[in-house]
């Protein structure tokens, strides 16, 4: 689990599976067309993910195409949200929405 939150604590990592998340399957080539650092990052950002168990890799022929796993963000979920009171946390975030606006 520690390599888990390791992964997600890095914003680059994050704006990656946010990326993944809106359009699954994309290569290295597709990721890096709107990242603002290097390629090399954004393959090393790759590779942490991978070992994080965040991403999934599927080969097509020469081309690496990246998924998202979401079970590990699941799970983090499952065990440590559910220590806490869920209805008072969505209060609170929402709350916290409306104060940013």
């Amino acid at each position: 689990m520690d390599q888990i939150f390791k992964a997600l604590a890095n914003r680059s990592r994050r704006e990656i599976m946010d990326r993944l998340f809106a359009r699954e399957g994309q290569t290295l080539n597709e990721l890096c067309e709107y990242a603002s650092f290097s390629r090399q990052a954004v393959s090393k950002h790759l590779q942490i993910l991978e070992d994080a168990g965040l991403i999934v890799i599927h080969w097509s022929g020469r081309e690496k195409h990246h998924y998202l796993n979401p079970m590990p963000v699941h799970e983090i979920s499952e065990r440590w949200l559910k220590k806490y009171a869920r209805r008072q946390m969505t209060v609170v975030s929402a709350l916290k929405k409306n104060l940013e606006k």
